[in-house]
C-alpha cells in the first residue's frame, strides 16, 4: 500500500460524513451491535463530545478512532459501579470506536493513530484510558497493554470486554512514548 497517508484530528464536514459511514460498516455490518437502517449511516450518540483521530489515504478515510473524557462514559452504562475498578480520583480518558478499514488493518494505520491519542492523552494529563474491546480483538488490545476488568458486556455477537491501560503500562511498552518524557 504504497498510498501517502495522513493523519489528523477530523475537522471537516466531509470527514465527519466518512466516519458515520465507517461507524456504520465497522459496528453495524462487521459487529452487530447497532441495527442497520436505509442510510447506511452510524452517528454516534457521543459525536459531539467525541475527538476523532483520523486516517486519510488521499480523500478515503482508511481508520478512526474516537477519545472522550466526560462522563458519563459509554462503559458507565454497561458496567455497574465502574468506578470500582478505577483508581480513585485518576483522570480517565474512553477511547471508542476504534475503526479501520480491513485492507488496512495490518499496516501502521493505528500504531500511528495510537501514538496520536497518547499524545492528546498527555496534553489532557490522562492517568488510564478505559476502552470496551469487542472479544473479537482483545488479543490485539492486550498488545497494546490494555488489560481486562470487569465482566463481559454486550449481547450475543457484540461482546466486549471491559480493559484499561494505564500510564505506567503504556511507557513499559513505549519507551519513547511523550507519557514517558513527561513525567
Amino acid at each position: 500500500m504504497g498510498t501517502h497517508l495522513h493523519f489528523k484530528i477530523a475537522d471537516a464536514d466531509a470527514e465527519f460524513e466518512a466516519i458515520h459511514r465507517l461507524n456504520y460498516r465497522t459496528f453495524v455490518e462487521e459487529i452487530p451491535q447497532h441495527e442497520a437502517n436505509a442510510e447506511r449511516r452510524l452517528v454516534d450518540r457521543f459525536h459531539a463530545q467525541n475527538t476523532y483521530f483520523i486516517c486519510l489515504a488521499g480523500a478515503q478515510l482508511v481508520g478512526m478512532l474516537a477519545l472522550r473524557t466526560r462522563r458519563p462514559f459509554s462503559l458507565d452504562e454497561k458496567l455497574p459501579d465502574l468506578d470500582a475498578y478505577l483508581p480513585a480520583g485518576g483522570r480517565v480518558g474512553e477511547v471508542r470506536l476504534l475503526a479501520v478499514e480491513p485492507q488496512w488493518r495490518k499496516t501502521r494505520v493505528m500504531a500511528d493513530l495510537a501514538r496520536m491519542v497518547e499524545r492528546e492523552c498527555r496534553a489532557r494529563d490522562l492517568d488510564m484510558l478505559i476502552v470496551s474491546a469487542t472479544t473479537r480483538e482483545r488479543r490485539f488490545y492486550q498488545h497494546l497493554g490494555f488489560e481486562r476488568f470487569g465482566p463481559l458486556v454486550g449481547r450475543e455477537g457484540a461482546w466486549f470486554q471491559p480493559m484499561r491501560l494505564g500510564r505506567e503500562r503504556f511507557h513499559e511498552l513505549m519507551p519513547t512514548a511523550a507519557w514517558r518524557r513527561a513525567r
